[in-house]
């Protein structure tokens, strides 16, 4: 039973998996209150199914990168469950989890999370034979800036308002597929999913070591 903890941005999620359904998920607008908020609502979501912290057979939480604070929490609260009732952790990359969320899109993909600011980190994706690849680093990018190069239709997903979708689909017309609403909200039993294929294949991580992943608020906005 693993227990995913998603409270990189405002957007928050917590999913309990069994390893063939999501036993229950709760997501939330944090309005910036992560500390208060999340151990609570992990209490409530085990209790919701009964199922006691003794049962959870490991921990998948999102490390970023997203906002300093809400990455800080997620991450530390995760790591601290795991050190406590020695459990393995996964720490996955924020954009990944809505890229496993759209295996049906066409690429390229591009994810974005709110960085503050008016801005947005965005990562972009190419598919391999099974699912997509994280196509170089992270960028900063404003929705006036982004998809100026852009030459062929790409697919966006990601914490967009109704304006920033609107604008998009002004400036850059065919170029750009906006992934309907319900698509691009970041959800922790996708977290969960990810995190159980890992532990399963042997592949985690030091809960010592994991560290949460930040850009710089100074770095350049580009396109």
């Amino acid at each position: 039973m693993i227990l995913a903890i998603d409270t990189a941005t405002r957007s928050a999620s917590l999913a309990v998996y069994d390893g063939a359904v999501v036993r229950a998920e709760y997501s939330w607008d944090t309005a910036d209150h992560h500390t208060v908020e999340l151990m609570p609502r992990i209490a409530d979501l085990l209790r919701q199914i009964d199922v006691p912290i003794e049962q959870l057979t490991g921990l998948g939480v999102s490390i970023g990168p997203g906002s300093f604070t809400g990455v800080r929490v997620g991450v530390a609260a995760a790591k601290g469950l795991a050190m406590a009732r020695d459990l393995p952790i996964v720490g996955v990359q924020t954009p990944d989890i809505l890229a496993y969320a759209h295996r049906w899109a066409r690429p390229p993909l591009v994810v974005v999370v709110r960085a503050g600011r008016g801005r947005w980190i965005a990562a972009r994706y190419l598919k391999s034979r099974t699912d997509w690849k994280r196509d170089g680093d992270f960028w900063l990018t404003t929705p006036d800036r982004m998809g100026e190069t852009w030459e062929k239709p790409t697919t966006v997903c990601g914490e967009l308002s109704d304006q920033e979708r609107t604008l998009l689909e002004q400036r850059l017309g065919e170029r750009v597929s906006l992934s309907p609403g319900a698509f691009s909200l970041r959800r922790a039993g996708f977290l969960a999913e990810l995190a159980w294929q890992r532990i399963q294949g042997g592949d985690v991580d030091d809960v010592a070591a994991l560290q949460p992943i930040y850009l710089s608020p100074d770095q350049q906005v580009t396109a």
